[in-house]
């Protein structure tokens, strides 16, 4: 399988250096979408033997069978229709943009119209199938607690409107309470998960997101919580933050690497 990946990041090199290792079967990366001038695209291209490229129709035509955003909310929203309007595979993992329902009906429709795969993983958490199986049966709420340390919350203009002292904190100290659809907004870069758990089960309205600024941990802990007439699910997840990025966990990067594995194989178990 030729991939494309949009975005010169952490992604970005696990993809190449795991499918030089021979560990994501027979992928290869064809090209890379970064910005014009990144230092850092350039570099990792260079050092993989990989081509680069600076636009979408450039990176079309080198006729990927599959794509990876991993990028940011603005290169889904500039590059993903375009991407599966060309019949491409499109992988999501900035999926906090998808609480945009009108780029999503787009996204959605230019997926079925050209048949061509619309893919969001399931990044940071897990339970998903449970959910979405008990969504069938009826769900009446959802909610997430995602809490990490106080650095992974600094640069974000949300949090800096808050006035809130980080480095002072000497307890749990709740930034944000209430709507999914509201608070991917306030933190595109971390909470992309709660986005998915929306997708997966109730809707960004209805789903409850509560975000924590916790000194007592440095790990990204997520507490997943749902009831409804199937029963009750209680899921937490103690997620080791990337060593490049504390805003995401290893295992949000290596989703993306499951994710290319299913788009290779009909197999399935679980999701």
């Amino acid at each position: 399988m030729r991939i494309g990946i949009i975005g010169g990041g952490t992604i970005a090199r696990l993809f190449l250096e795991h499918i030089g290792k021979g560990d994501l079967g027979d992928a290869s990366v064809a090209v890379i979408l970064g910005r014009e001038g990144s230092a850092r695209a350039q570099a990792l291209a260079g050092q993989h033997g990989v081509k680069l490229v600076t636009t979408i129709e450039e990176l079309i035509a080198q006729r990927p069978e599959a794509v990876i955003e991993a990028a940011s909310h603005e290169s889904v929203r500039a590059y993903g229709e375009r991407v599966l309007d060309a019949g491409i595979a499109l992988v999501v993992l900035s999926a906090g943009v998808m609480s945009d329902d009108a780029l999503r009906g787009r996204l959605e429709a230019a997926s079925l119209r050209r048949r061509a795969l619309l893919y969001v993983p399931s990044g940071g958490i897990g339970g998903l199938d449970a959910l979405k199986a008990a969504v069938i049966a009826g769900v009446e709420s959802v909610v997430i607690r995602s809490s990490k340390p106080p650095r992974a919350w600094k640069g974000i203009p949300y949090v800096e409107s808050l006035n809130v002292d980080l480095d002072g904190l000497t307890a749990p100290y709740v930034l944000y309470d209430g709507p999914a659809r509201v608070g991917v907004k306030h933190f595109p870069q971390n909470v992309n998960i709660a986005a998915v758990l929306s997708m997966a089960g109730i809707g960004f309205d209805r789903t409850r997101l509560v975000v924590v600024a916790d000194p007592n941990i440095e790990r990204n802990v997520h507490a997943i919580s749902a009831s409804g007439v199937s029963g009750d699910i209680e899921i937490t997840l103690k997620n080791v933050p990337s060593p490049s990025n504390p805003k995401t966990a290893w295992l949000a990067c290596y989703s993306a690497l499951a994710a290319l594995k299913a788009l290779q194989s009909p197999i399935r178990y679980g999701t």
